[in-house]
Order: C-alpha cells, then sequence, then structure tokens
C-alpha cells in the first residue's frame, strides 16, 4: 500500500524521497527492519497471551534429553508471528500486483493455515498425531498445482534466456532474447547451465514435448513443495535450529532472486532473467527479518516454539521461492541439512521395518532426525528397546542442543555460500 502512495506522491507532486519506493534495495533492508521489529515487538505480547490461555507443548518427553532440559510449557504456535512479521511488511511495501508477490502470500497463508489446523487438533485435542498426513499432502499438492500452473499460463511469468547490458555512447542499452514461457531450470556446476525439461521429450516431437514438459514442471513442483515443506518440519526439534537454518537459507535466495531480476547481474553472470521477480528480494527479506526477530524468543532457552504452523510455512517459503526464479535443481545444496534430516528419517525407518520382520531390532542412527542422534546416548536408547542393535553409534561424547544447533548452522553457512557460488563454479 505504501509503495502505491508514494509512487503517485513521487509522479504527481514529485515528492522528494519518495522515489526511494522505486529501489528495490530500499523496500527489501525496510522490509527486513520492519518484519523485525514486528516480530519481537508482536512475539512479546503473544507469548503472554500463549500463556495466559495455557497454550504450550505437550509432547515434548525430558527423559530422551541427557541434559534434562525442560520444555514442556513453553508455549507453541508461534508460527503465527513469523506469519504476521512476514505479511505485514509485504502488504505495507509490496507491488501487490505482482504475481510472484501474490504466489508467495498464497503459500504464507496456505502453509499456515495446514500447520496451524495441525497445532490445534495437537495442542486442545490432545491428539499427538496431529492432522491426519493425508490432508497434509493435499494441502501440499494443492499448492504446488497452484504455483506450477500460474507459471505456465499467467501471462507475465516470462523469461529471457539470455540478456546483454551494453553501454553505447554513455547509455546503457539492455539486449534481451524474446520473452517465452519456458521449462529451463539452472543445473550447479556445468558450463551449459540451462537444462529444459521438455528435452527429456524430444521422443514426442514438437508441440508434444513442451506440453508434457510442463506437465513434469508442474509435477515436479509439487514434490519440491512437500518435500522442502516436511523436511523444515523434521528440522524443527531444537531451540532456534529450523529458524536459524532457513534465515541463511532466505539470505542465499535474496541474493539468487536479486541476480534474476537484475538485466546487469542476470548478463554478469550470465544466468536467465525473470522480470518482476525482484519483488521476492522484497519478500524474503521480510521473511529473513521476520525470522530474526523469532530467534529472540526461539533461541535457547526457549520461550516459544514454532510448531507446524511456523516449520510447514518456512520450508513452503523457500520451495516455491527457488520454483519461481528456476533454480530448485540448486535446493539439494542449499537446502543440505533438511535433505539429511528427511534422509535420515527415511533410512532409519525402513532399515528398522526392514530387520523387524526378520526378528531383529536395529537401527542405523540412536535417533531420528540426525540432529537428536548427537544428543542421546546408548543407555537412553537400551531403556526404550533393550534388545535394540545401533549401525552408527557415533562418538560416546554427548552434546548439548545449543552446540548442534550451531554447527548446523555452520553446515547450512558453508552450503549456502556454496550456492552462490555456483554461479561462477562451473
Amino acid at each position: 500500500m505504501l509503495y502505491y502512495l508514494f509512487d503517485f506522491l513521487d509522479k504527481t507532486f514529485d515528492l522528494p524521497g519518495s522515489g526511494l519506493f522505486h529501489y528495490i534495495s530500499f523496500r527489501a533492508v525496510l522490509a527486513a527492519l520492519l518484519a523485525l521489529v514486528v516480530s519481537i515487538w508482536f512475539g512479546k505480547y503473544f507469548i503472554a497471551l500463549l500463556k495466559r490461555r495455557n497454550i504450550s507443548e505437550v509432547q515434548r518427553d525430558e527423559k530422551l534429553d541427557p541434559f534434562n532440559t525442560q520444555k514442556k510449557g513453553v508455549p507453541t504456535m508461534g508460527g503465527i508471528v513469523i506469519i504476521v512479521s512476514v505479511l505485514l511488511p509485504c502488504l505495507l511495501i509490496g507491488k501487490l500486483s505482482n504475481v510472484y508477490l501474490v504466489l508467495m502470500i498464497i503459500t504464507t497463508l496456505l502453509l499456515g493455515t495446514l500447520g496451524f489446523v495441525d497445532d490445534y487438533i495437537k495442542t486442545f485435542k490432545k491428539n499427538k498425531e496431529g492432522l491426519n498426513g493425508w490432508w497434509k499432502i493435499a494441502g501440499q499438492v494443492t499448492l504446488g498445482l497452484i504455483v506450477g500452473l500460474t507459471l505456465r499460463f499467467s501471462p507475465v511469468t516470462v523469461m529471457n534466456e539470455t540478456v546483454d547490458v551494453l553501454t553505447e555512447n554513455n547509455v546503457t542499452v539492455v539486449y534481451k532474447s524474446p520473452d517465452v514461457k519456458s521449462t529451463q531450470t539452472t543445473i550447479p556446476f556445468l558450463k551449459n547451465h540451462n537444462f529444459n525439461y521438455a528435452d527429456m521429450f524430444n521422443f514426442l516431437g514438437t508441440p508434444y514435448k513442451y506440453w508434457a514438459g510442463w506437465v513434469f514442471f508442474v509435477l515436479l513442483t509439487v514434490i519440491v513443495v512437500a518435500a522442502v515443506s516436511n523436511s523444515a518440519n523434521l528440522n524443527d526439534g531444537m531451540d532456534g535450529m529450523t529458524a536459524g537454518n532457513s534465515a541463511i537459507i532466505g539470505v542465499a535466495l535474496i541474493v539468487l532472486a536479486y541476480v534474476s531480476g537484475s538485466t546487469l547481474w542476470a548478463d554478469y553472470f550470465d544466468v536467465m532473467y525473470i522480470p518482476q521477480s525482484e519483488e521476492l528480494v522484497v519478500f524474503l527479506s521480510a521473511f529473513v527479518g521476520a525470522l530474526i526477530g523469532f530467534l529472540w524468543y526461539n533461541s535457547f532457552p526457549a520461550q516459544i516454539f514454532m510448531g507446524d504452523t511456523g516449520s510447514l510455512t518456512i520450508g513452503g517459503i523457500i520451495a516455491v521461492s527457488a520454483v519461481i526464479i528456476h533454480k530448485e535443481l540448486l535446493l539439494p545444496i542449499l537446502c543440505g541439512v533438511f535433505l539429511i534430516e528427511s534422509l535420515s528419517v527415511i533410512l532409519q525407518r525402513n532399515y528398522y521395518v526392514f530387520n523387524k520382520k526378520r526378528g531383529q531390532h536395529k537401527r542405523l542412527w540412536k535417533r531420528t532426525p540426525i540432529h537428536d542422534h548427537f544428543r542421546t546416548s546408548m543407555e537412553q536408547v537400551l531403556k526404550v528397546d533393550p534388545t535394540c542393535v545401533v549401525k552408527f553409534k557415533g562418538s560416546k561424547e554427548l552434546h548439548h542442543e545449543t552446540k548442534i544447533t550451531l554447527r548446523f548452522w555452520i553446515v547450512t553457512i558453508i552450503l549456502a555460500a556454496l550456492t552462490i557460488l555456483t554461479l561462477k563454479i562451473r
């Protein structure tokens, strides 16, 4: 709203300073600061409200924590703080007519609602299973279809494969390839870094291969949304873990979105140019600011947990942002921590079930997601299952969750830096 107000004042009255709202960098910094302030201010009152209503975490089991960290009674549903802190700056500062910003708002509201219902069932209905898994999948599939089909059929969601910015007679001239609807994506580390999904269906011939490419792209979008949102949910098990990792990932996505939405930088890094995608920088800046503000209360010892309201929303925002700028194949690197957490759960479960059919109780790790492995002793495992055999016991030294969280942050920083470097390493 403020964007349109200051745009009117600039064009009509030439008001000094009103033109600042035309600069993405200015609005991005403003959005981040506003989100940070809102998160800290609103978080304080929201925590007090949850405590008065006794809306708190009831599922934590301190017996499995060797450091006896008391977490029962800590308010949950803190994802509401993140959602409000992200949406408010975007509604005030963002260009609400921008299709990509609209998609991000839909993502936030849809997955936020899905996570809220899950938290509500767990907290108020005292059902630890929460929302039926099929409903979660249905919500994620719906979002994936909305995003994928919008990118396919919206007339403004186009890209330019190549951009050349030249200076001629002291005048900057931009030469762009034609605006096209494309299923191209960026492949890391390869010189010919663009790959068109339609090329996988060359055997169908023209134009059928393009339709098949779009069907594949939409299905891939659904998979990416579901995978990243669920992975972020699994990563949410220690104070500050998911918020910190996601803030770091958000910073990397800001860089990628800024490059994709700028003709100058798209030319410099030789990446596809996506008109209007620079508005993602504003949204993602608010996203990072909201997460840092949330860490004010979520860092150890946590005064509030984000719950599924927050973790599902965070994962969805990361996934959809990457899909919009055609960088979804960079997510296994950028979200490497999330990927490892998910794989640890999948492998542990299948390994356990496989051996249980043979009358053996075996695990790959002491506990999963993998972050819990580092703070769990064999004594604790054997108390629950005396006949259990763990394949990878690891060090006998146990770590406090603050050390585990910080180390996971460091790994994410390395992966985020590597993701950004893929723009040059080919």
